[in-house]
């Protein structure tokens, strides 16, 4: 849904205040989309005052940035969860106030500044970004789940507009009563992430030949990924492929046990740029079992490499994938139909073929301009009164 913008409404530079509690080099979808998307309005000439908690890297003079207090994200090494900041954001915002206020992150940080914005009168917008509810479950927390989610609906009830990047999910905001439930999409790096990236000797370093089929996974090694299922869909591959290679590309809490039950498959770890680029197109086949994902960038960007995603039927595979044109999609939580569609496709190369050159046909037009634009006008709305309230 586009956002409703009144006739003659004057596209002009905003003072937009985002507020985020993950950022970049902090390797997850939320960072690198915010990154992409404040890259997008400071590019368009958009005052972009980003809020976050500091890390370890931060130089002496931060920029634009603000940095408040934070401490670890239990459970996530590298990742941290802002600080309430209630007299900072105040005083910042008192002083210099803002168009329009961003809230990325629901967390205590988020809670933060949805408090003195309200406070102060300022117009809010928020992303909704990540299952939290959903990731109780694997982290044997089931009855915290419906708390959780209580939660999260109460945080986007207060804002004007709360972005999601499916239809899937703003119509699940719309029935939980979140106003201005809007979607923002995803965008792809159709440059970077290419199947001309496809590399030789990353193949023969990983122990794998012209026509051995490589399959992979990218992504934070966790236990809301599902990974065990992608495991076991491998295991059924190699039993019909004896020289198939599994690579995991990324690094997690559950890294160290996978290392440790299969010590004859590759992990890669994190990486980053054009070496991400080459370890995804210089795969075959792309596993993807994820349930707790609003989105899932890893799956736009194995698609414009040249990858035969199998997924399940929710997030961006639903959104982007046709089975058995682009990939294949199975019904969520039917592992036996993952497991059958990772064998199927594994073992019909002209269908492997066939699907990994329609997915990158299926994203070149999937561009971050587009998006960002689209996260552009609604924040006029916002800064405008064009939105309506409730």
């Amino acid at each position: 849904m586009k956002a409703d913008v009144k006739p003659g409404l004057p596209i002009s530079p905003l003072r937009v205040a985002l507020v985020t509690e993950t950022w970049s080099p902090e390797v997850n979808g939320v960072a690198m989309t915010v990154s992409r998307l404040v890259a997008g309005l400071r590019q368009s000439g958009h005052h972009v005052q980003v809020i976050r908690p500091r890390q370890k890297h931060d130089a002496a003079d931060p920029g634009s940035d603000v940095l408040v207090r934070g401490l670890p994200l239990p459970g996530y090494k590298g990742l941290q969860f802002g600080l309430p900041a209630n007299r900072q954001l105040r005083k910042l915002w008192q002083e210099a106030r803002p168009d329009v206020v961003h809230i990325v992150t629901e967390g205590p940080l988020g809670w933060s500044a949805l408090r003195q914005a309200h406070a102060l009168k300022l117009p809010i917008t928020s992303s909704y970004h990540t299952h939290f509810d959903g990731y109780s479950k694997h982290y044997n927390a089931r009855l915290v789940g419906p708390i959780v989610s209580a939660w999260l609906q109460g945080f986007h009830r207060r804002t004007l507009s709360t972005m999601a990047p499916t239809r899937i999910l703003v119509d699940s905001l719309t029935r939980a009563r979140v106003p201005g439930a809007r979607i923002l999409g995803r965008g792809v790096d159709t440059v970077l992430f290419h199947p001309g990236k496809r590399s030789a000797a990353l193949r023969t370093q990983w122990g794998a030949s012209d026509d051995s089929l490589v399959v992979t996974n990218v992504g934070r090694l966790a236990p809301e990924k599902n990974l065990k299922l992608a495991v076991r869909a491998f295991d059924a591959i190699l039993a019909q492929h004896p020289d198939a290679r599994m690579v995991w590309v990324g690094d997690g809490p559950s890294r160290a046990m996978l290392e440790r039950r299969h010590p004859d498959q590759v992990f890669a770890g994190a990486r980053h740029g054009e070496e991400l680029a080459a370890h995804y197109a210089s795969a075959d086949l792309f596993l993807f079992p994820s349930l707790t994902e609003t989105y899932g960038n890893v799956v736009p960007e194995a698609m414009a490499s040249g990858l035969g995603v199998v997924a399940y039927c929710e997030a961006a595979a639903a959104e982007l994938i046709t089975s058995n044109v682009d990939g294949v999609c199975v019904t969520p939580e039917d592992e036996n139909a993952f497991i059958e569609a990772a064998c199927r496709l594994a073992g019909d190369r002209q269908l492997l073929a066939a699907c990994r050159e329609a997915a990158h046909r299926r994203v070149s037009a999937i561009t971050w301009d587009a998006v960002v634009s689209e996260f552009e006008t609604v924040l006029h709305a916002a800064a405008s009164g064009a939105l309506p309230v409730g």
